[in-house]
């Protein structure tokens, strides 16, 4: 589909006032959310979420409208299971609860931005080689395989998170006090300017999540491959994290099967972009270079249908292991 450029920036200066507007009414006034404001916060803007893509499907009809929803599906789950990464920064760099906010957030936004040179690299990408889908399914089969091992073998949560190179980079080359200043980012410590703590955990925060993007932006390449969808999905799964952070708390170590349920959902991805590939194929040692009209196309419907149910299963296990182990307990 053809976006034009005013609906473009229409959207991108949508997404940023909802940006700013979480800022301002949030993260300005330093404080822990209670779980009512958090829940009620994330139910509007995975609302806003919902009426977007409502909207989407009206002016662009049923596929695309599709293409959202089961994007944005992936995504927001992808994000869940990114906060059990978020936990561990934020514990590491013992962040008093009431300045998480503002790291959160502002490491979301520099997430969302890098996120948006991936996308336009990969539409570029996808574009000029249709090949590229032939990576990308290899990728997310090998992540997959991956986060299923890590599922079955229960693996620390801890050793999951090692400072990234943006973080040590920062680290070797800033000066860094040794205390909080509030929300204040930089301070002035005997006549030196020095950079927070919380300047380092909004750097680990970003670049954190610009890692998960490798593996989310293939993901939604293979539900779409509308730049305008994959953005969309991208930007409003990552708008409302701020508050689904502090609404699951202690609730994410509870969803033990999810890391098996994304594991499913990224590895029928991975096949679908690899059997897309074959169905465009280019390369000179496979067929010759010629497509193979033979291999089927997996319809969005049955995408949607196999992430949701698959979500559900793993969310319904989840619960029921969680109400075993309450009653041994």
């Amino acid at each position: 589909m053809h976006v034009p450029l005013w609906v473009w920036l229409a959207t991108v200066a949508g997404i940023i006032v909802l940006f700013l507007f979480d800022f301002f009414f949030h993260v300005r006034r330093p404080h822990e959310p209670s779980f009512k404001e958090a829940a009620v916060w994330s139910c509007i803007f995975i609302a806003i979420a919902m009426a977007f893509g409502g909207g989407l499907w009206w002016v662009w009809g049923a596929q695309h409208g599709a293409e959202y929803f089961a994007g944005f599906i992936t995504e927001k789950s992808l994000s869940v299971d990114n906060l059990f990464v978020f936990v561990i920064i934020m514990s590491k760099f013992a962040v008093p609860r009431i300045h998480q906010q503002k790291a959160l957030l502002i490491g979301i936004v520099i997430a969302l931005v890098m996120r948006g040179v991936f996308i336009a690299v990969g539409a570029a990408a996808i574009h000029q080689f249709s090949w590229v889908f032939y990576i990308f399914g290899a990728f997310l089969l090998w992540t997959a395989y991956k986060l299923g091992k890590e599922s079955f073998e229960g693996s620390d949560e801890e050793e999951k998170y090692h400072p990234n190179l943006a973080e040590r980079l920062a680290q070797r080359w800033l000066p860094v006090t040794n205390e909080y200043h509030g929300q204040r980012l930089l301070a002035k410590v005997d006549g030196k300017r020095m950079v927070t703590p919380l300047f380092m955990v909004i750097v680990a925060l970003g670049f954190t999540d610009l890692l998960f993007a490798l593996d989310s932006i293939p993901a939604i390449y293979g539900l779409t491959r509308e730049p305008y969808i994959v953005f969309t999905t991208n930007a409003f799964a990552l708008l409302g994290l701020l508050q689904l952070y502090f609404l699951l708390g202690n609730l994410l170590s509870r969803l033990v099967y999810l890391g098996l349920g994304l594991s499913i959902i990224l590895a029928f991805i991975g096949v679908k972009l690899v059997l897309e590939a074959l169905h465009e194929n280019t390369l000179p040692f496979i067929n010759g270079g010629h497509p193979i009209e033979a291999i089927p196309e997996i319809p969005i419907w049955l995408s949607m249908t196999i992430i949701v149910g698959t979500l559900v299963a793993t969310g319904m296990a989840s619960w029921l292991k969680d109400l075993r182990d309450r009653a041994s307990a």
